[in-house]
């Protein structure tokens, strides 16, 4: 099929790709070159009202879809971007900075793993009945769509996160008004070329580009869009929250995240090493889900604290299209000053930085692009800046415990509650962690190991609901008892 990306790219509504009604565009910039490639439609309130009227439209032929043809539909959408990883790996890549590789293994994978896990589910999704033998009756649940429904993705993992929230949307029978980021929209534009290939019937997608302001709190304030799923930062999703709750719309926010890795000096320390390399830096640390906090047992600090900075050190930063480069671009010209001035905090706040703390200029294509280099930071108390907001970067922070009741609070000791990496051989040791660290999300013994069958989601300031299995497909349906006495 066609996926040619033209250099104005358009709103997928009704079925049709067409312009920004009012005409306005925003650049889209190639973070390793820092090069405008393209531009895309800044939308806003009149776009979002027709992608409504396009999807209410759509609805009652949608929702009453057999879940059979929604299974197969949905799997053809799977299909279609498995055949196309290549094109969509570089539009990735070229949006967002990260090597073509990491695209090209994890996001675009995962985006199509998405459609096919969820297609799935939907055919297994069941309602519950209750017999109340006494009164001579029965209860049953059913689960309907809830109609039209907003999903708004952030830039970090865009194909990816867009299609966790679209799938199960879609799976459920709701018609959708999907916002990608401004920043990283290319490979949601394409989605919607490969749903129109797929025989996804018109009205029932509709992708609607633009930033924040314009576009997205369009979306969130529309009386017709009943429930938001959105992913990206706290601020954010206080500023949705306060819009959406007044208007009693369902609610799904995943925010950001401070997360702590807690080594024990008696866990495997080769795969603990390589993990926290890829915990710490993978996507340039621009993974809600990445160790920012590095928590180490006093006794293995300082052997730690050596082999650590080795292997970061080894880490090759460069252009994405290069299969050596481990660490691409960061995602933007914003975001790459934010990461500087918070590795200057830290400097001011007295940390020592152990490696990196660098801007990288390259040579080359990449000449122009934001790069920073991976950056460790000691040092620092728990109450600082730099270990209290999320920086979402190459940047973390070391830190020794003498006790577990220690580890634990330092674990627990800010306003996110995202995930937490544990590490021991003591199973007892990392059960009793893992029952008390405040994180929606543990993993022991390992990080980033995912079954899409599980809740997904975080504790205070890391977000409201889950995502994920049956969870999603709660949030994107509506439940009604019905009793019956006979």
């Amino acid at each position: 099929m066609n996926l040619s990306i033209p250099y104005h790219l358009e709103n997928y509504i009704g079925g049709n790709f067409i312009g920004p009604l009012r005409g306005q565009f925003l650049d889209n910039i190639n973070p390793a070159t820092a090069a405008v490639y393209g531009q895309i439609p800044n939308s806003n309130q009149k776009d979002i009202a027709i992608a409504v009227t396009a999807a209410q439209k759509a609805f009652t032929e949608w929702s009453n879809t057999a879940t059979e043809k929604r299974f197969v539909l949905l799997n053809k959408i799977a299909d279609l971007i498995d055949e196309n990883i290549d094109e969509l790996a570089l539009a990735e890549t070229n949006d967002n900075g990260k090597p073509l590789w990491l695209s090209k293994a994890v996001d675009i994978k995962r985006a199509s793993d998405n459609f096919r896990f969820f297609a799935t589910a939907i055919m297994h999704f069941a309602s519950e009945s209750h017999s109340t033998t006494d009164k001579n009756a029965i209860n049953y649940t059913l689960r309907q769509p809830i109609g039209v429904v907003g999903c708004i993705s952030p830039w970090n993992l865009p194909l990816y996160l867009f299609t966790w929230k679209i799938a199960p949307a879609l799976a459920a029978g709701n018609c959708v008004i999907a916002k990608p980021s401004e920043v990283t929209p290319v490979t949601s534009f394409l989605l919607g070329k490969i749903c129109k290939a797929a025989g996804l019937p018109d009205g029932v997608l509709n992708i609607v580009h633009g930033d924040g302001p314009n576009c997205g709190e369009a979306i969130v304030k529309h009386p017709d869009i009943k429930a938001i799923s959105f992913t990206g930062s706290t601020r954010a999703g206080e500023s949705i929250a306060s819009i959406a709750a007044p208007m009693f719309k369902k609610l799904s926010l995943e925010l950001g995240g401070k997360n702590p890795n807690i080594i024990f000096n008696d866990c495997d320390w080769p795969k603990m090493l390589q993990e926290t390399i890829r915990s710490s830096f993978g996507n340039q640390g621009q993974i809600c889900l990445c160790g920012s906090r590095i928590l180490i047992e006093k006794a293995a600090y300082e052997n730690f604290k050596k082999h650590f900075v080795e292997l970061t050190k080894k880490l090759t930063v460069g252009d994405p299209l290069e299969p050596t480069s481990k660490q691409g671009a960061i995602v933007s010209k914003v975001h790459f000053e934010k990461i500087m001035r918070c590795i200057q905090t830290a400097k001011d706040e007295g940390g020592t930085i152990l490696c990196g703390g660098n801007a990288v200029q390259l040579t080359g294509r990449c000449a122009n692009g934001y790069f920073i280099e991976p950056t460790i930071i000691e040092g620092l108390n728990q109450q600082c800046k730099t270990n209290q907001e999320e920086i979402f970067g190459p940047v973390v922070t070391i830190q020794p415990f003498d006790t577990e009741e220690e580890a634990l609070q330092l674990a627990n000791a800010t306003n996110y509650g995202l995930a937490a990496t544990i590490w021991t051989q003591d199973i007892s040791k990392a059960n009793r962690l893992a029952a008390k660290v405040q994180s929606g999300i543990i993993w022991i013994n390992c990080w980033l190991v995912r079954d899409l069958r599980t809740p997904f989601g975080g504790m205070k300031n890391s977000g409201v609901g889950r995502e994920g299995g049956w969870e999603a497909l709660k949030f994107f349906t509506e439940q009604k008892n019905v009793c019956i006495q006979f």
